[in-house]
Parts: structure tokens; C-alpha cells; sequence
């Protein structure tokens, strides 16, 4: 069985602390589809299509990734493209106290676990709600989005 995890989120925008799920991930999954949810209600700082460009370039060397969106449930985007792991970072409690309820609801409805990585203590810290702020306030993130090596 290949082990195919989903890693979704809005990604506005993708930091370091995601990479860095993304990366350890790489070590437990066979393929990680980094997944770009579309949520009308979000205001969202990048469009959608930057967020997939961007994604695209930092991974076109790691064949085992692919980069999309959807626009549907979490889970039922999850069933529909094969994926049998849901992949997801936590960087304290409160992340932990909602996520748990999600992986809960998702494994009585299809089956498919989640699989929690704790985030590097260095960037627990780190969101993308705080990055768009710094953006906006025109400081410099380059410390806080991962750049193509």
C-alpha cells in the first residue's frame, strides 16, 4: 500500500513551519499532496494562483509531492484523491485541542487517520496569520518562508 498523505491548509502564506512538516513528512509518506483549500468566507493576502506557483517551484525537484486545491470538505477532498493519511502539523495546545476533533470526526467517517507532527520548537511560534502582518507592515519575513535550495 503506498502511504499517501493530504496536507492542507489556505497556506497564506507557506512558511517555514510548513516546510518543515512537509519535510519530516517525506520520511514517514510515500507522496504528500500539499493541498491549497479555497474558503470564500478567507480573506486571503495571495492569490490563489501565487500560493500554487510558489509551491510548485519550492518542490519541482521532489517527485513525490504534488501541489493543488480544492474547493470542498477536507475530507471528502481526502477520499477523492486517494489519500489515506491526513497530515497535519500542531504547534501548541490549542492547535491540538481542534485538530484532535477533526482527526476524530474524519477517521468515524472514512477511515483515514491523521497523523500529527509536532512543529520544531524554533518555529511553534511561526504563523501565517502573524507573517501577513509583518507583510503588511512591510517588515522583512525572508527568515519565515522557506526559499528553493
Amino acid at each position: 500500500m503506498i502511504r499517501k498523505a493530504l496536507f492542507s491548509g489556505s497556506f497564506d502564506p507557506f512558511t517555514i513551519g510548513h516546510y518543515s512538516i512537509v519535510q519530516r513528512g517525506l520520511q514517514i509518506f510515500d507522496e504528500i499532496i500539499i493541498a491549497i483549500g479555497i474558503n470564500s468566507e478567507k480573506k486571503t493576502l495571495f492569490p490563489l494562483d501565487q500560493r500554487i506557483d510558489t509551491l510548485k517551484d519550492l518542490y519541482s525537484d521532489e517527485k513525490r509531492i504534488l501541489i493543488t486545491s480544492y474547493n470542498s470538505l477536507t475530507i471528502d477532498f481526502a477520499v477523492q484523491s486517494g489519500a489515506n493519511f491526513i497530515l497535519r502539523g500542531l504547534r501548541n495546545a490549542l492547535d491540538f485541542e481542534y485538530e484532535k476533533n477533526m482527526a476524530s470526526i474524519h477517521r468515524q467517517l472514512t477511515g483515514i487517520e491523521t497523523i500529527f507532527l509536532l512543529s520544531d520548537a524554533e518555529y511553534a511560534s511561526i504563523s501565517s496569520t502573524l507573517v501577513r502582518d509583518f507583510i503588511l507592515h512591510k517588515k522583512d519575513i525572508s527568515i519565515f518562508i522557506p526559499l528553493k535550495k
